[in-house]
Protein backbone atom coordinates (compact mmCIF):
# COMPACT_ATOMS: atom_id res chain seq x y z
CA UNK A 1 0.00 0.00 0.00
CA UNK A 2 3.19 2.16 0.99
CA UNK A 3 4.42 2.04 -2.74
CA UNK A 4 1.53 2.11 -4.27
CA UNK A 5 0.45 5.44 -2.89
CA UNK A 6 3.90 6.85 -3.69
CA UNK A 7 3.77 5.57 -7.11
CA UNK A 8 0.20 7.42 -7.54
CA UNK A 9 1.45 10.80 -6.23
CA UNK A 10 4.72 10.80 -8.71
CA UNK A 11 2.28 9.91 -11.41
CA UNK A 12 -0.27 12.55 -10.61
CA UNK A 13 2.49 15.34 -10.46
CA UNK A 14 4.45 14.13 -13.80
CA UNK A 15 1.11 14.18 -16.03
CA UNK A 16 -0.08 17.74 -14.53
CA UNK A 17 3.22 18.99 -15.33
CA UNK A 18 3.00 17.46 -18.74
CA UNK A 19 -0.27 18.75 -20.04
CA UNK A 20 0.83 22.32 -18.97
CA UNK A 21 1.55 24.18 -22.51
CA UNK A 22 5.04 24.77 -23.32
CA UNK A 23 4.24 28.56 -24.64
CA UNK A 24 2.13 29.16 -21.32
CA UNK A 25 3.57 32.12 -19.07
CA UNK A 26 3.24 32.20 -15.42
CA UNK A 27 -0.20 33.57 -14.34
CA UNK A 28 -1.26 33.87 -17.81
CA UNK A 29 -5.35 33.86 -17.96
CA UNK A 30 -5.75 35.58 -14.48
CA UNK A 31 -8.29 38.67 -14.20
CA UNK A 32 -6.19 41.47 -13.96
CA UNK A 33 -6.63 43.99 -11.72
CA UNK A 34 -7.75 46.97 -13.38
CA UNK A 35 -5.47 50.10 -13.11
CA UNK A 36 -6.32 52.81 -10.78
CA UNK A 37 -7.53 55.93 -11.55
CA UNK A 38 -6.48 59.69 -10.78
CA UNK A 39 -9.87 61.42 -9.74
CA UNK A 40 -9.68 65.38 -9.56
CA UNK A 41 -9.17 66.81 -6.17
CA UNK A 42 -11.86 68.56 -4.90
CA UNK A 43 -10.99 68.81 -1.36
CA UNK A 44 -9.81 73.23 -2.01
CA UNK A 45 -12.87 75.25 -1.40
CA UNK A 46 -13.99 78.23 -4.02
CA UNK A 47 -16.70 80.17 -2.31
CA UNK A 48 -17.90 83.06 -4.72
CA UNK A 49 -20.50 85.61 -3.56
CA UNK A 50 -22.76 87.23 -5.91
CA UNK A 51 -24.23 90.63 -3.98
CA UNK A 52 -27.84 91.89 -5.35
CA UNK A 53 -27.64 95.76 -4.34
CA UNK A 54 -30.48 96.69 -5.95
CA UNK A 55 -33.37 98.17 -4.33
CA UNK A 56 -34.93 95.34 -1.67
CA UNK A 57 -32.10 96.33 0.47
CA UNK A 58 -34.04 99.94 0.80
CA UNK A 59 -34.95 100.61 4.71
CA UNK A 60 -38.26 102.43 3.49
CA UNK A 61 -39.31 100.58 0.60
CA UNK A 62 -38.95 97.12 2.07
CA UNK A 63 -38.47 97.79 6.20
CA UNK A 64 -38.65 94.96 8.22
CA UNK A 65 -39.03 95.89 11.99
CA UNK A 66 -37.70 92.59 12.76
CA UNK A 67 -34.30 92.62 11.42
CA UNK A 68 -33.49 95.05 7.84
CA UNK A 69 -33.03 93.07 4.97
CA UNK A 70 -29.47 94.20 4.45
CA UNK A 71 -28.33 93.53 8.17
CA UNK A 72 -29.22 89.73 7.29
CA UNK A 73 -27.69 89.78 4.30
CA UNK A 74 -24.44 91.04 6.42
CA UNK A 75 -25.29 88.24 8.51
CA UNK A 76 -25.15 85.48 5.97
CA UNK A 77 -21.95 86.54 4.71
CA UNK A 78 -20.59 86.36 7.92
CA UNK A 79 -21.73 82.67 7.92
CA UNK A 80 -20.11 81.84 4.65
CA UNK A 81 -17.01 83.57 5.61
CA UNK A 82 -17.03 81.64 8.76
CA UNK A 83 -18.11 77.99 7.43
CA UNK A 84 -15.42 78.68 4.98
CA UNK A 85 -12.65 78.98 7.64
CA UNK A 86 -13.29 76.29 9.66
CA UNK A 87 -13.53 74.19 6.44
CA UNK A 88 -10.07 74.66 5.84
CA UNK A 89 -8.28 75.43 9.17
CA UNK A 90 -8.10 71.61 9.80
CA UNK A 91 -6.21 71.32 6.83
CA UNK A 92 -2.28 70.96 6.61
CA UNK A 93 -0.20 73.82 5.33
CA UNK A 94 0.81 72.36 2.07
CA UNK A 95 -2.59 71.20 1.21
CA UNK A 96 -4.13 74.84 1.17
CA UNK A 97 -5.02 76.56 -1.50
CA UNK A 98 -8.91 77.90 -0.95
CA UNK A 99 -10.54 80.72 -2.13
CA UNK A 100 -13.23 83.25 -1.78
CA UNK A 101 -13.98 86.35 -3.16
CA UNK A 102 -17.54 88.43 -3.60
CA UNK A 103 -18.84 89.43 -7.00
CA UNK A 104 -21.90 92.86 -7.98
CA UNK A 105 -23.22 92.71 -11.39
CA UNK A 106 -23.44 95.78 -12.39
CA UNK A 107 -20.59 97.06 -10.53
CA UNK A 108 -21.48 100.05 -8.11
CA UNK A 109 -20.97 103.57 -9.55
CA UNK A 110 -19.56 104.45 -6.40
CA UNK A 111 -15.94 103.25 -6.45
CA UNK A 112 -15.52 103.12 -2.81
CA UNK A 113 -17.90 100.21 -2.75
CA UNK A 114 -15.74 98.53 -5.11
CA UNK A 115 -12.58 99.47 -3.22
CA UNK A 116 -13.80 97.85 -0.56
CA UNK A 117 -15.28 94.50 -2.42
CA UNK A 118 -11.51 94.22 -3.27
CA UNK A 119 -11.14 93.80 0.73
CA UNK A 120 -12.78 90.31 0.97
CA UNK A 121 -10.85 88.56 -1.87
CA UNK A 122 -9.06 85.94 -0.13
CA UNK A 123 -6.70 83.16 -1.64
CA UNK A 124 -5.23 81.04 0.76
CA UNK A 125 -2.30 79.24 0.61
CA UNK A 126 1.08 77.49 2.25
CA UNK A 127 2.85 80.90 2.43
CA UNK A 128 -0.12 82.68 3.99
CA UNK A 129 -2.23 79.89 5.88
CA UNK A 130 -1.60 81.00 9.55
CA UNK A 131 -4.45 80.52 12.01
CA UNK A 132 -4.64 83.96 12.62
CA UNK A 133 -5.12 84.97 8.93
CA UNK A 134 -7.87 82.46 8.83
CA UNK A 135 -9.44 83.22 11.87
CA UNK A 136 -10.07 86.74 10.30
CA UNK A 137 -11.83 86.44 7.64
CA UNK A 138 -15.32 86.08 9.00
CA UNK A 139 -14.70 89.20 11.25
CA UNK A 140 -13.89 91.14 8.01
CA UNK A 141 -16.31 89.93 5.96
CA UNK A 142 -18.69 91.20 8.78
CA UNK A 143 -17.05 94.43 9.31
CA UNK A 144 -16.61 95.03 5.23
CA UNK A 145 -19.85 93.60 4.36
CA UNK A 146 -21.66 96.11 6.86
CA UNK A 147 -19.54 99.23 5.30
CA UNK A 148 -20.76 98.06 1.93
CA UNK A 149 -24.14 97.93 2.63
CA UNK A 150 -24.18 101.35 4.31
CA UNK A 151 -22.29 103.13 1.97
CA UNK A 152 -25.56 101.72 -1.22
CA UNK A 153 -28.06 103.02 1.57
CA UNK A 154 -25.99 106.22 1.94
CA UNK A 155 -25.91 106.62 -2.32
CA UNK A 156 -29.56 105.70 -2.71
CA UNK A 157 -28.86 104.66 -6.25
CA UNK A 158 -29.85 101.17 -7.02
CA UNK A 159 -29.29 100.12 -10.48
CA UNK A 160 -31.16 96.54 -10.05
CA UNK A 161 -29.37 93.40 -10.23
CA UNK A 162 -27.72 91.63 -13.33
CA UNK A 163 -27.74 88.19 -12.58
CA UNK A 164 -28.97 86.45 -15.71
CA UNK A 165 -25.84 88.77 -17.14
CA UNK A 166 -23.62 87.69 -15.06
CA UNK A 167 -24.30 83.40 -15.51
CA UNK A 168 -23.97 84.43 -18.96
CA UNK A 169 -20.74 86.60 -19.62
CA UNK A 170 -18.71 86.39 -15.99
CA UNK A 171 -19.52 82.85 -14.16
CA UNK A 172 -17.12 80.37 -15.93
CA UNK A 173 -14.43 83.24 -15.28
CA UNK A 174 -14.56 84.44 -11.97
CA UNK A 175 -16.30 81.70 -10.09
CA UNK A 176 -15.16 78.00 -11.65
CA UNK A 177 -11.54 77.00 -11.51
CA UNK A 178 -10.54 73.15 -12.57
CA UNK A 179 -9.60 70.50 -9.55
CA UNK A 180 -11.93 72.88 -6.91
CA UNK A 181 -15.06 72.59 -5.18
CA UNK A 182 -17.04 75.70 -6.74
CA UNK A 183 -19.78 76.72 -4.70
CA UNK A 184 -21.53 80.06 -5.80
CA UNK A 185 -23.95 81.79 -2.99
CA UNK A 186 -26.07 84.48 -4.83
CA UNK A 187 -27.83 86.93 -1.91
CA UNK A 188 -30.96 88.15 -3.28
CA UNK A 189 -34.53 88.63 -2.76
CA UNK A 190 -34.90 86.35 -6.07
CA UNK A 191 -36.16 88.74 -8.33
CA UNK A 192 -33.36 89.76 -11.29
CA UNK A 193 -33.79 92.82 -12.79
CA UNK A 194 -31.32 95.51 -14.84
CA UNK A 195 -32.67 98.52 -16.75
CA UNK A 196 -30.14 97.44 -19.70
CA UNK A 197 -30.78 93.71 -19.89
CA UNK A 198 -34.35 93.24 -20.46
CA UNK A 199 -34.29 90.93 -23.40
CA UNK A 200 -37.85 88.85 -24.29
CA UNK A 201 -37.76 86.75 -26.63
CA UNK A 202 -41.30 84.90 -26.68
CA UNK A 203 -42.51 83.87 -23.19
CA UNK A 204 -38.45 83.75 -22.29
CA UNK A 205 -36.84 86.78 -20.44
CA UNK A 206 -33.28 87.72 -19.08
CA UNK A 207 -35.63 88.81 -15.78
CA UNK A 208 -38.31 88.10 -13.93
CA UNK A 209 -40.19 90.71 -11.64
CA UNK A 210 -43.48 90.98 -9.84
CA UNK A 211 -44.96 92.89 -12.34
CA UNK A 212 -43.60 90.25 -14.97
CA UNK A 213 -45.33 87.38 -12.76
CA UNK A 214 -48.99 88.99 -12.58
CA UNK A 215 -49.12 90.35 -16.01
CA UNK A 216 -47.93 86.42 -17.46
CA UNK A 217 -50.78 85.11 -14.77
CA UNK A 218 -48.56 83.25 -12.99
CA UNK A 219 -50.05 84.40 -9.68
CA UNK A 220 -52.55 81.87 -9.56
CA UNK A 221 -52.81 77.94 -8.21
CA UNK A 222 -52.27 76.35 -11.96
CA UNK A 223 -48.98 78.65 -12.41
CA UNK A 224 -47.19 75.11 -12.94
CA UNK A 225 -49.15 74.17 -15.33
CA UNK A 226 -49.03 77.82 -17.32
CA UNK A 227 -45.26 77.43 -17.17
CA UNK A 228 -44.53 74.11 -18.45
CA UNK A 229 -47.33 74.39 -21.37
CA UNK A 230 -46.50 77.45 -22.52
CA UNK A 231 -42.80 77.74 -21.57
CA UNK A 232 -42.46 80.39 -19.41
CA UNK A 233 -39.03 80.66 -17.72
CA UNK A 234 -35.37 82.56 -18.22
CA UNK A 235 -33.64 82.25 -21.63
CA UNK A 236 -31.34 79.89 -21.73
CA UNK A 237 -27.41 80.35 -21.55
CA UNK A 238 -24.93 78.08 -23.49
CA UNK A 239 -22.92 77.50 -20.23
CA UNK A 240 -21.77 74.07 -18.87
CA UNK A 241 -21.96 74.73 -15.05
CA UNK A 242 -21.86 70.63 -14.22
CA UNK A 243 -18.59 72.26 -11.72
CA UNK A 244 -20.85 74.61 -9.52
CA UNK A 245 -22.93 74.43 -6.86
CA UNK A 246 -25.33 77.40 -6.21
CA UNK A 247 -26.78 78.73 -3.28
CA UNK A 248 -29.48 81.37 -3.52
CA UNK A 249 -30.17 83.17 -0.07
CA UNK A 250 -32.37 85.81 1.28
CA UNK A 251 -35.66 85.13 -1.39
CA UNK A 252 -38.33 87.67 -0.28
CA UNK A 253 -41.36 87.53 -2.60
CA UNK A 254 -43.88 90.06 -2.90
CA UNK A 255 -46.57 89.94 -0.55
CA UNK A 256 -49.08 90.48 -2.94
CA UNK A 257 -48.53 87.42 -4.79
CA UNK A 258 -48.75 84.17 -3.17
CA UNK A 259 -47.03 82.42 -5.86
CA UNK A 260 -44.48 84.19 -6.73
CA UNK A 261 -41.81 82.01 -4.20
CA UNK A 262 -42.90 78.82 -6.37
CA UNK A 263 -42.68 80.60 -9.64
CA UNK A 264 -39.14 81.70 -9.07
CA UNK A 265 -38.13 78.54 -7.57
CA UNK A 266 -38.97 77.10 -10.60
CA UNK A 267 -37.57 79.56 -12.93
CA UNK A 268 -34.32 79.44 -11.38
CA UNK A 269 -33.78 75.75 -11.26
CA UNK A 270 -35.51 75.08 -14.79
CA UNK A 271 -32.40 77.35 -15.71
CA UNK A 272 -29.93 76.23 -13.45
CA UNK A 273 -30.49 72.19 -14.28
CA UNK A 274 -30.74 73.25 -18.19
CA UNK A 275 -26.93 74.37 -17.34
CA UNK A 276 -25.80 71.30 -15.65
CA UNK A 277 -26.31 72.24 -12.04
CA UNK A 278 -26.58 68.95 -10.27
CA UNK A 279 -30.33 68.92 -8.22
CA UNK A 280 -28.53 68.25 -5.39
CA UNK A 281 -26.50 71.09 -5.60
CA UNK A 282 -29.19 73.93 -5.42
CA UNK A 283 -31.24 75.04 -2.37
CA UNK A 284 -33.25 78.50 -2.55
CA UNK A 285 -33.87 79.97 0.36
CA UNK A 286 -36.63 82.27 1.56
CA UNK A 287 -35.37 85.23 3.23
CA UNK A 288 -34.87 84.39 7.17
CA UNK A 289 -33.04 85.76 10.68
CA UNK A 290 -28.99 84.79 10.30
CA UNK A 291 -29.32 82.61 13.35
CA UNK A 292 -31.54 80.48 11.50
CA UNK A 293 -29.59 80.41 8.44
CA UNK A 294 -26.80 79.35 9.94
CA UNK A 295 -26.92 75.68 9.55
CA UNK A 296 -28.39 75.93 6.43
CA UNK A 297 -25.03 77.65 5.37
CA UNK A 298 -23.02 75.15 7.20
CA UNK A 299 -25.07 72.09 5.78
CA UNK A 300 -24.49 72.82 2.18
CA UNK A 301 -20.63 74.53 2.30
CA UNK A 302 -19.86 71.38 4.44
CA UNK A 303 -21.12 68.50 2.40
Amino acid sequence: MRKLLIFTVITGIFFSCGSEPKNKKPFEGLKKEPPLIKTKNTSNLNISILLDLSDRIDTVKYSNPSMEFYKRDVGYLKSVAEVFSNSISYKKSRHLDDKIQLYFDPEPINTQINDLSKELKFHISRDNGTKEYINKISDTYASIGLKIYEQALKDDNYVGSDTWGFLKNKVQDYCIDENYRNILVIITDGYIYYENNTINEGNLSSYITPKKIRNKNLNTSNWKQLIESNKHGFIPIDQDLSNLEVLVLGVNPSKTNNYDYDVLNKYWSDWLFAMGVNEENFEFKMADLPSNMDNIINKFISN
